[in-house]
């Protein structure tokens, strides 16, 4: 399970005396912990490693949009250690597709669901999320179908 790789890494990162790495760790934990306490109310309990694939996915997304940010008001050293944090993330994500993967995996998506049309582009990428699931990230996804269907 990812959670559990998770924990050892942190427990090593700690030993080892890694503060960014450690920081980065309890954050993530947080996360995860804050996503369990929204799911205990809600009816649908998904798998676990597919949750914190989901956490993890979102928690790059915001660093990467926060980059982009600090890199536009020239605060160069804060989107470095944003990087740092995306880097220790990254590290516990499922492997993603390959590009040419991705593509044709896609594209076959697209023509089983018969879509020709932006218009049809959430039902592709609903099959895209049940298909692919954690394999590929959703705005990497995104990108590829408005590409295709554009």
């Amino acid at each position: 399970m990812i959670r559990d790789d998770i924990k050892a890494a942190l427990v090593t990162a700690m030993k080892s005396g890694d503060k960014a790495t450690t920081g980065t760790l309890r954050l993530v934990q947080s996360a995860i912990k804050n996503r369990d306490i929204e799911l205990r109310t809600s009816d649908k309990t998904p798998d676990d490693d597919a949750m914190v694939t989901e956490v993890l996915q979102k928690m790059i997304k915001q660093r990467r949009e926060s980059v982009e940010m600090y890199r536009k008001g020239g605060r160069a050293e804060l989107a470095d250690s944003e990087e740092v944090e995306i880097g220790v993330i990254e590290r516990f994500l499922p492997r993603q597709l390959s590009e040419e993967d991705a593509r044709d995996q896609i594209q076959s998506i697209i023509a089983d669901t018969g879509a020709s049309s932006m218009k049809d582009m959430g039902r592709v990428m609903a099959e895209v999320k049940t298909r692919l699931g954690t394999s590929i990230e959703p705005a990497r996804a995104s990108a590829l179908v408005k590409g295709m269907l554009g």
